[in-house]
């Protein structure tokens, strides 16, 4: 009997030992289980968070592509470029024969934008040569050995195309002291794209020049074949630009029909005024044969080669 009480006792002891093992793993899967838990809700927030970002990021994508004319200007205010009037003009001036500063196109106030076509109220005799340069035409090196003779500084507007094509004549520019501003990548009426293209166009001739010549740009823009709108313009502006239109030119740009060399020797002679921006074209035979001379003239009837950075900035009269 106590045989059969004491294996009892120890059977009972068995049991409540088995049921106490079992209550104990329960208790810890559970607390695995939970533990599990614990890790597994961040990395479910993660790729939440994951498929919420690129939700944001698209979002984001479309505002900005409903909102492609309002960005922040160059002052920090928030411009909306479809709210500036994109009415074409094209530039024109109106000479005279008495070497005062011709009148210009008056529809807008372009200085209010950065962008001039005559070094206002200089009064003492100083030019900025310009050149627009679409593509070279073997002419260029020559125009270039004028100006070093001269000691002339001068802004050279170049396309994408020229900067990959003449590439080793855009790094003498730099490296005698010359200027290289953006024609824009494609030389296209900006006044016929929106507001991103117009960026890109300038921005694409930013890379271009960079890309081949290992030079920046220089901050000066000439919007092609002079045709603007106060939208092309507040752009120019806002991406760090100063604008250059001219206060003399005359048809030198078509290779089929030159000027010839005297002409343009009296061209200057006769329309030549402080504070002058002739547009000189690089592909002009004309221009080529003319330009030594032109400077000695200029020179002899007392003008210096001002720096076209001054222009606008109240030290125009600082001719070298």
């Amino acid at each position: 009997m106590k045989k059969w009480m004491v294996m009892a006792a120890l059977f009972s002891m068995f049991i409540l030992v088995s049921c106490q093992t079992k209550e104990q793993n329960a208790r810890m899967n559970e607390n695995t289980e939970e533990s599990e838990k614990i890790w597994e809700d961040p990395t479910e927030e993660s790729e939440s968070t994951g498929e919420n970002t690129s939700g944001m990021k698209e979002e984001s994508k479309k505002a900005e592509e409903k909102t492609t004319g309002q960005e922040m200007s160059s002052s920090h205010s928030v411009v909306n470029y479809d709210e500036i009037s994109n009415k074409k003009y094209a530039w024109w001036f109106k000479r005279n024969d008495t070497h005062g500063q011709p009148e210009a196109q008056q529809e807008i106030d372009i200085e209010q934008y950065d962008a001039w076509y005559v070094a206002t109220g200089e009064t003492k005799k100083v030019v900025y040569l310009t050149f627009d340069c679409g593509y070279e035409n073997g002419f260029t090196p020559v125009m270039l050995d004028a100006l070093k003779k001269h000691k002339a500084k001068a802004v050279f507007f170049i396309t994408k195309h020229f900067a990959k094509d003449a590439k080793d004549i855009v790094k003498r520019m730099k490296e005698e002291g010359h200027y290289v501003g953006n024609h824009t990548a494609n030389h296209p009426d900006l006044t016929a794209l929106d507001t991103r293209s117009v960026k890109m166009e300038i921005k694409e001739c930013e890379e271009a020049m960079k890309e081949n010549t290992g030079y920046e740009m220089d901050p000066f823009f000439r919007p092609p074949k002079g045709e603007y709108s106060e939208r092309v313009l507040k752009i120019a502006q806002d991406m760090g630009y100063k604008t250059l239109f001219w206060s003399m030119a005359y048809l030198d740009y078509d290779v089929n029909s030159q000027p010839g060399k005297e002409y343009v020797i009296d061209h200057y002679k006769k329309y030549i005024h402080p504070g002058a921006i002739p547009l000189i074209h690089n592909v002009s035979e004309s221009n080529a044969q003319a330009l030594d001379q032109v400077l000695s003239d200029l020179e002899a009837a007392g003008y210096s080669f001002g720096d076209p950075a001054q222009i606008g900035s109240g030290k125009e009269s600082t001719g070298k």
